[in-house]
């Protein structure tokens, strides 16, 4: 074969080749985009983000109440016949173990049952004995709740029918920075001592 035939030969390939390889990374790094879970700055999940919600107070407010306080988020329901009492519980000793320090610390519980859990049915069930003091309730829409959930990938089904149905949920508590990102996720069963070392630690690295 000619010399000048097998130069142009090589060229193209070679360009071939670069297009090719230029496809390829635009796949992959579209696809690595939309697979994405964690922050690339931080190297934490990517949970929480916007959201707008109801309180117990009937205000509307949005995922702005995060800033400038460290935040508990959990999801659960009024009619809960026993996780979320005793997570509420829980959460009530890690208060009084961390003393002057809980000032700094908010506990928001959204319900992930809108149909019964009203605002006023949260403001009661809230005001229960031995429930930690101020802690925001949440309810809203389907549609609202759902989505708030979503951003805490946080799950919850409905089960049965009637008035007698009742929600399987996730049992994780969200602990989030006062810039409202996710600092670390606190397990149902950790205690309220090792639970209270878990946020003054993240309040102390910031």
């Amino acid at each position: 074969m000619p010399r000048r035939p097998v130069i142009l030969f090589a060229a193209a390939c070679a360009v071939i080749a670069l297009a090719l390889g230029l496809i390829t990374m635009v796949v992959v790094g579209s696809r690595q985009q939309a697979t994405q879970t964690t922050d690339v700055a931080t190297g934490q999940p990517l949970v929480g983000g916007d959201f707008t919600l109801t309180n117990q107070d009937g205000q509307v407010v949005d995922q702005t109440i995060l800033n400038g306080k460290w935040t508990l988020v959990f999801f659960g329901f009024t009619y809960c016949p026993d996780y979320c009492p005793t997570t509420l519980g829980v959460l009530n000793a890690v208060q009084e173990r961390m003393g002057d320090k809980a000032k700094d610390l908010q506990i928001v519980f959204i319900s992930i049952d809108p149909e019964r859990d009203t605002p006023q049915m949260l403001k009661d069930y809230l005001s229960s004995d031995g429930f930690p003091d101020g802690v925001i309730g949440l309810t809203g829409t389907p549609e609202q709740v759902a989505k708030a959930a979503k951003a805490y990938r946080a799950f919850y089904q409905k089960v049965g029918e009637g008035e007698g149905y009742t929600m399987n949920h996730g049992l994780t508590v969200y602990l989030m920075g006062p810039d409202g990102k996710f600092r670390s996720a606190v397990a149902h069963d950790l205690g309220p001592s090792r639970t209270a070392t878990l946020i003054e630690n993240a309040m102390e690295k910031g």
